[in-house]
């Protein structure tokens, strides 16, 4: 599994983007692709948790969403995560 980790501002454009974003993520949350998703407490970024076969798959899944590349979005951290619970 892998943790991404988003940084976020207040830019328009993010919030423009953001409704097609999180439908495309409930599509792959049903598919089994996206383990959980969700923005921090104080909306300062989010985490998603993907369960994909490797960074490869990460970068894919990042490059199809333009969520991704709009102004206030940055990701800032894809890490390997390995749960032995859940």
């Amino acid at each position: 599994m892998w943790i991404v980790e988003l940084a976020f501002t207040a830019a328009p454009e993010r919030l423009a983007a953001r409704p097609a974003h999180r439908e495309r993520l409930t599509e792959l949350h049903a598919a089994g692709i996206v383990r959980t998703a969700g923005p921090l407490a104080d909306d300062s970024g989010a985490v998603i948790v993907l369960d994909v076969p490797g960074r490869a798959a990460v970068d894919e899944f990042l490059a199809a969403d333009p969520y991704f590349r709009v102004p206030g979005v940055e990701v800032c951290g894809v890490r390997e995560w390995r749960p032995f619970l859940g």
